[in-house]
C-alpha cells in the first residue's frame, strides 16, 4: 500500500519559529508551513529581523502584516481568522520562548482551534554554544529593560547577582521598546544603553539595600550577592556582547562592562555575563577578547 499523503491542515493557527535574523536560519518545515498559510502575522515586538531580510521572506512566503503586543494579548481577531482559515504567527527566534506565546497557544485551544508549533532556533541556546561556554553553567536569564520615565526595574540585575554568587552564568536580552507599551517605536537596546540601564539599577540598588529583608537563606543570599554585585566596579565585570547571532553579520565581543560605552554593537544585541568559569571556558572567552 502506498504511503498515505498527510494534506496540510486547512484552518487553525500556526506558531512559527522563525529563527534568529535571517531566511538562512528558517527550517524547510517553517518556511513551507508559512507558505501554505491563508494569512501571515509577524509579530513584532518581542523580537525583530532585519528589514531587508523580512522583505526577502515575504517575497518566498506571500505577504507577511506586521502585529504588535494588543494582537496577540487580545487575539479575537486572530481567532476569529483562524477558523476559516490558516493563520500563521510567526515569531523571531522559537515561538514558545515566550509566555505571552505559550498563552496564546493555551487560549486558541480553550476555543477549539487547532493550534500547530513549528520551533525555531532560539537566541537563548544559539548564544551558549557559540561563545564556548558551557550550557549546563547558566543560570537563570532576564532582560535588561530601558528606564521608563522614573521607573527602573533592578530584577535584572538581582539576576545576574545570585546567578553570580552560585558561579552560573547570565544571559540578559536587551530590550527593543523604550515605551514599555509594545505598540511600536521600537529602539533595540544598543551597548551603551545596556551599560546606562544597569549603572543606573546599581545606583538604585545601593540606595535601597539596607531595606532589603534579609530574613531567611534565600532572602540572605540575594542581599549578599547584591551586596557583592554592587561593591563591585564596572570596569571590572566582564561581559560578552553578542551581536546579530546567527546572521551573516554575527558578532561576538569579550569587554569589560565600561567598555560597551565604545562599541556599536548590532541590529539585534544580547549580554552574557560569565561567573566562575573552567580552563576551556577561559580559552573559549579570550577568543572574543576586545583589542586595544
Amino acid at each position: 500500500m502506498a504511503d498515505e499523503v498527510v494534506k496540510p491542515k486547512s484552518t487553525g493557527l500556526l506558531l512559527i519559529g522563525i529563527g534568529p535574523g535571517a531566511i538562512s536560519g528558517i527550517t524547510s518545515e517553517a518556511l513551507a508551513a508559512a507558505k501554505n498559510a491563508d494569512f501571515r502575522r509577524y509579530e513584532a515586538y518581542t523580537a525583530l529581523w532585519p528589514e531587508d531580510e523580512l522583505a526577502a521572506l515575504e517575497r518566498i512566503t506571500g505577504p507577511i502584516d506586521k502585529i504588535m503586543r494588543p494582537e496577540i494579548e487580545h487575539p479575537d481577531e486572530i481567532f476569529q481568522l483562524a477558523k476559516s482559515h490558516l493563520v500563521a504567527i510567526m515569531v523571531v527566534g522559537d515561538p514558545l520562548q515566550a509566555t505571552t506565546h505559550v498563552d496564546l497557544q493555551l487560549q486558541a485551544l480553550e476555543q477549539g482551534i487547532d493550534c500547530q508549533v513549528i520551533h525555531g532556533i532560539s537566541i537563548t541556546n544559539l548564544v551558549t554554544g557559540a561563545i564556548g561556554l558551557s550550557n549546563y553553567k547558566f543560570g537563570r536569564q532576564t532582560t535588561l529593560t530601558y528606564p521608563y520615565s522614573n521607573w527602573i526595574a533592578t530584577s535584572p540585575l538581582e539576576v545576574i547577582a545570585v546567578n553570580r554568587a552560585l558561579g552560573q552564568h547570565t544571559l540578559a536580552l536587551l530590550d527593543l521598546d523604550p515605551t514599555g507599551a509594545g505598540t511600536g517605536q521600537q529602539r533595540p537596546m544598543k551597548p551603551i544603553d545596556a551599560l546606562t540601564s544597569i549603572a543606573l539599577m546599581v545606583e538604585k540598588v545601593a540606595e535601597s539595600i539596607e531595606e532589603t529583608d534579609s530574613v531567611g537563606p534565600l532572602s540572605a543570599l540575594r542581599q549578599h550577592a547584591l551586596n557583592e554585585m554592587i561593591s563591585t566596579p564596572l570596569e571590572d565585570l566582564s561581559v560578552v556582547l553578542c551581536s546579530d547571532m546567527g546572521t551573516d553579520n554575527q558578532s561576538i565581543v569579550y569587554a569589560k562592562l565600561t567598555e560597551l560605552a565604545d562599541l556599536p554593537g548590532g541590529e539585534m544585541n544580547c549580554l552574557v555575563f560569565p561567573a566562575s568559569t573552567s580552563d576551556v571556558e577561559d580559552k573559549a572567552l579570550l577568543r572574543w577578547k576586545k583589542q586595544g
